[in-house]
C-alpha cells in the first residue's frame, strides 16, 4: 500500500507521501479529533487521457467479507460517537422531535369488497400497521403489525395491494431498509398469512387480477453478489402456488437494463406495462387479458417521454403525457377505433399536471402551481367542472376512490399541517374530515412563506421558508435541496424538519432545477450535462438567505438525501464559504463509478454515462469524492448512511469522508454516522429516525450557533 495527500485526484502522475489522519483541533477550542487511519491504495486509472487516482476504492468491499472495511467502519463509529457525545442539545432535540413525531398517521383508505383498507401509525410506533374497516366509520381491525417481526423495528411492509373482492392482501416485506422485497399474501377473513413467498422483488407494483386468483409483480433473477441489476421482468403469481410456477408475463431481453412493471385496469380487462431505463421515461404496452392470445400491443415503443395510465371506460384509455406538452396534459386512446390515435382531452394548463383520477364519474386532476397543489374537476369529455378546496397552501398526497362511486378520500398536508384525511363527496363537491391527527407540538406557532429568487443564469426559482412566528432577523437555517429525477419538493409536514423549527431554527426549501415542479423543462434543465444548474440554484438560494438576513454569516447548514446528498457534496466543494455545516445523507458521491453498484445503472439517463467522454468530463467536474481539495477550508460535515443501503451503497459516503479526513481542509470536524440496520431511508424505524435527526440537528446547531432551548415548544 502507498499513502499520499489528495490533490483533487485528477491529473496526478504519482501519489505523494504525506500524513493525512492526524488529529485536528476545531476553531472553537474543542478537543482534537483523531480520525482513524485510512489506508491509501495506489489505484490509478487513465480515462480519456486523464489520470484518475482512486485511493479509497478498497472501501467498496463488502465488510462481511473484508475485515479491513469492517474495522474501518467500527473505528469511524467510535470517532463520530465520541464527538457527538460532546455536543449539547441532543436531549432537547430528541424532545422536540418526539413531540413532532407523536401523532396518528393514517393513509387514505382503499375500498375493496365493501371494506376499507388503510395504514395507521400511532404516535411513536416504529412502523405503520395495516387495518381494515368493514364500514367507513367503525373501529378498524388490525391485519398486519410489523412490530411482531423484529424487536428493533427494522422489518416492515411497503408496497401492498388488495384483491378486488377484499379477500386477500399481497404485501412486500422490507428488511433493514433494503430495496429487495419478499412478497407474501394474507387472508383477510382469518388474518393469517398464506404459505406464498415470492423473493427477489424490486421496483415492483402489485396488481391483482380482477377475479382475485393472483397478481402481477416484478422481480430480478436471483442476485449474484453486488453487481448491477439487469433482466427485470414481470410475472403472474397464482395464489396458493409456489414461486417456481409463476408465469413470465412480460420481459425485455433485448433491453436488459429496463424495468418492467404492470398495472391492471379497474375493470380487470387490460394490463398496462411500463418499461423504463431511467425511472422517469417509459415505453407503454397494453395486454388485453380477455383475449385468447394476450398479445402485447405497444402504445409507446420507446421510453422518450413521460406516460402514465390512470383510467379506462371500456376500450377508451385515459393517460397523462408530456408529449408536446411541457407541463403535461391528458389524452385518450380508444383501443377499438379503426385507426386509433391519441386525442387531446384536457390540454396543458398553467400549472404542472402531477396526477389524475376517475372517481364518481368525474376526472379529478392535481396540478402544482408554483409548487403548491390545486385539484381541478372535469367531466369525462374534458369540460371544466369546478375545483376542490383545501385549507391553505399544501400538497395532495393521496386521492382514492372508485370510478362509479361518489365516495373519495383525500390526504392533504402542509409544512404546518400533518397528513389529514378528508372524505370527499364527488357528486356534491363537499368534504369532511375523516382522520385529523392530534400533535404534542403546537404547529400554530409556525409560519410558512414562499419567495422567489434569481439564479446565476437568470432563472426564477421559488423557495419555501418556514420558521416560528417569534423568530425574527438572521437565524440558523437548514437549506434543504434535491433537484433530480423530476421529484417535487411540495409543501409537506416533516416531523424531522419540525424538530429543528421548534428549537428556533429556520428551514428553507428551494425548488431547484432537476426537480419536476414546473414540468419536463424544469427537470431537463438540471439533468445530464445541465446538472450544474441544480448546483447554481442551490448556491443562489444560500446567497439569497444571506443577502436578505434570513441567515447570518456561517449560519446555513446544507442538507439533502440521496441525489440531495450529491447536491450537498458538490456545492460544498464549490462554495464552502457559504455554509457553517453540511449534512449529506446517503449521497451519490463517486460519480465516475456510481453506475457499477446495485441500481446505479438505472440513473445513467439522469446523470450521464461515465463511459462516454463528454459525460465523463461533466461528471468529473462535480463528483463530490473527486473534487475534495487539499488545504481548502471546509464547513463542519456530518455524512450519514446505512450499512443496508442497496440503492446508494454506503461506499459512496465511506470514500467521500475518507477523502475529507485526509484533505487537511480545516479544523472543523468531518465525520460519518453509519447506521448498522438501516438502508436508504424508507422503512427506517421512528426511534432510529429520531436518534439520527437529534445527532444531525445537534451537530448543525453547534456549527451555526443555534441556541438550543431546554424544552419543545
Amino acid at each position: 500500500m502507498r499513502y499520499g495527500s489528495l490533490t483533487g485526484f485528477v491529473l496526478m502522475a504519482t501519489l505523494q507521501a504525506g500524513c493525512s489522519n492526524s488529529g485536528h483541533r476545531d476553531n472553537d477550542g474543542l478537543a482534537p479529533i483523531a480520525y482513524p487511519v485510512t489506508t491509501r491504495d495506489d489505484v490509478v486509472e487513465i480515462h480519456f487521457g486523464k489520470t484518475i487516482a482512486d485511493p479509497y476504492r478498497w472501501l467498496e468491499n463488502d465488510p462481511l467479507q473484508d475485515r479491513d472495511v469492517a474495522a474501518w467502519i467500527q473505528a469511524q463509529r467510535r470517532t463520530t460517537s465520541k464527538y457527538l457525545d460532546t455536543l449539547p442539545g441532543r436531549d432537547a432535540f430528541r424532545n422536540s422531535l418526539k413531540s413532532a413525531f407523536n401523532y396518528e398517521r393514517v393513509s387514505a383508505p382503499h375500498k375493496a369488497g365493501g371494506r376499507y383498507f388503510y395504514t395507521r401509525k400511532d404516535g411513536m410506533q416504529d412502523q405503520a400497521a395495516l387495518y381494515v374497516r368493514d364500514t367507513v366509520n367503525v373501529v378498524g381491525r388490525l391485519l398486519i403489525d410489523p412490530a411482531e417481526w423484529a424487536d428493533d423495528g427494522s422489518v416492515t411492509f411497503v408496497e401492498w395491494s388488495v384483491s378486488a373482492d377484499g379477500a386477500y392482501v399481497a404485501y412486500a416485506v422490507q428488511e433493514s431498509g433494503s430495496d429487495w422485497r419478499t412478497i407474501r399474501v394474507l387472508d383477510v377473513a382469518t388474518g393469517q398469512p398464506l404459505a406464498d413467498e415470492l423473493k427477489w422483488a424490486r421496483l415492483t407494483q402489485i396488481a391483482w387480477a380482477k377475479d382475485g386468483s393472483g397478481f402481477y409483480y416484478s422481480r430480478y433473477p436471483e442476485p449474484n453478489g453486488s453487481a448491477g441489476l439487469s433482466n427485470h421482468a414481470a410475472y403472474f403469481h397464482r395464489v396458493g402456488t409456489a414461486q417456481s410456477q409463476d408465469e413470465l408475463f412480460y420481459a425485455t431481453p433485448e433491453h436488459p437494463d429496463r424495468m418492467n412493471t404492470v398495472g391492471v385496469t379497474s375493470d380487470g380487462r387490460y394490463a398496462i406495462v411500463y418499461s423504463s431505463a431511467d425511472l422517469v421515461h417509459a415505453a407503454v404496452t397494453v395486454v388485453d387479458l380477455q383475449s385468447s392470445d394476450r398479445a402485447p400491443r405497444k402504445l409507446i415503443a420507446e421510453p422518450a417521454e413521460v406516460w402514465s395510465f390512470f383510467a379506462n371506460v371500456g376500450t377508451k384509455l385515459y393517460l397523462i403525457t408530456n408529449r408536446d406538452a411541457e407541463r403535461s396534459k391528458i389524452v385518450t386512446f380508444d383501443l377499438a377505433a379503426p385507426q386509433p390515435e391519441f386525442i387531446d382531452l384536457i390540454p396543458q394548463q398553467d400549472g404542472f399536471l402531477t396526477s389524475a383520477h376517475l372517481i364518481g364519474g368525474r376526472l379529478l386532476v392535481s396540478y402544482l402551481v408554483d409548487a403548491k397543489s390545486e385539484v381541478m374537476r372535469y367531466t369525462l369529455d374534458g369540460a371544466p367542472d369546478g375545483v376542490m378546496t383545501f385549507p391553505g397552501i399544501g400538497s395532495v398526497r393521496e386521492l382514492t376512490g372508485d370510478a362509479s362511486e361518489p365516495e373519495a378520500f383525500v390526504q392533504f398536508e402542509s409544512f404546518n399541517q400533518p397528513k389529514t384525511v378528508y372524505r370527499y363527496d364527488v357528486s356534491k363537491n363537499t368534504s369532511d374530515i375523516w382522520v385529523e391527527p392530534n400533535l404534542d407540538a403546537d404547529l400554530g406557532q409556525l409560519r410558512v412563506d414562499q419567495v422567489f429568487y434569481t439564479s446565476r443564469d437568470g432563472a426564477r426559482i421559488p423557495m419555501f421558508i418556514a420558521r416560528r412566528k417569534d423568530v425574527v432577523g438572521p437565524a440558523p437555517t437548514v437549506l434543504m435541496g434535491y433537484g433530480a429525477f423530476a421529484v417535487n419538493l411540495a409543501p409537506a409536514y416533516s416531523p424531522m424538519l419540525t424538530g429543528w423549527l421548534l428549537q428556533g431554527g429556520v428551514i428553507a426549501i428551494p425548488n431547484i432545477r432537476g426537480g419536476g415542479e414546473f414540468g419536463a423543462p424544469w427537470h431537463e434543465a438540471g439533468r445530464g450535462e445541465r446538472k450544474h444548474n441544480s448546483f447554481d440554484d442551490f448556491v443562489a438560494a444560500a446567497e439569497y438567505l444571506h443577502a436578505n438576513s434570513v441567515a447570518g454569516a456561517g449560519g446555513i447548514t446544507a442538507y439533502g438525501d440521496s441525489a440531495g446528498g450529491l447536491l450537498v457534496g458538490a456545492v460544498v466543494n464549490q462554495r464552502p464559504d457559504l455554509f457553517g455545516a453540511a449534512l449529506p445523507s446517503v449521497g451519490v458521491m463517486d460519480m465516475l463509478r456510481y453506475n457499477r453498484f446495485t441500481g446505479g445503472q438505472l440513473w445513467v439517463g439522469e446523470y450521464g454515462d461515465p463511459a462516454v467522454e463528454a459525460d465523463f468530463n461533466n461528471l468529473l467536474s462535480y463528483s463530490p469524492y473527486h473534487n475534495v481539495r487539499m488545504g481548502k477550508s471546509y464547513p463542519a460535515i456530518l455524512a450519514t448512511t446505512g450499512e443496508g443501503d442497496t440503492r446508494v451503497v454506503p461506499a459512496h459516503s465511506y470514500k467521500y469522508v475518507a477523502a475529507l479526513q485526509a484533505s487537511d481542509s480545516g479544523a472543523k470536524p468531518h465525520l460519518i454516522r453509519i447506521d448498522a440496520r438501516a438502508g436508504h431511508g424508507a422503512g427506517k424505524p421512528t426511534t432510529q429516525v429520531i436518534e439520527e435527526a437529534a445527532d444531525m440537528w445537534a451537530f448543525a446547531a453547534r456549527w451555526t450557533r443555534l441556541k438550543v432551548e431546554n424544552g419543545a415548544h
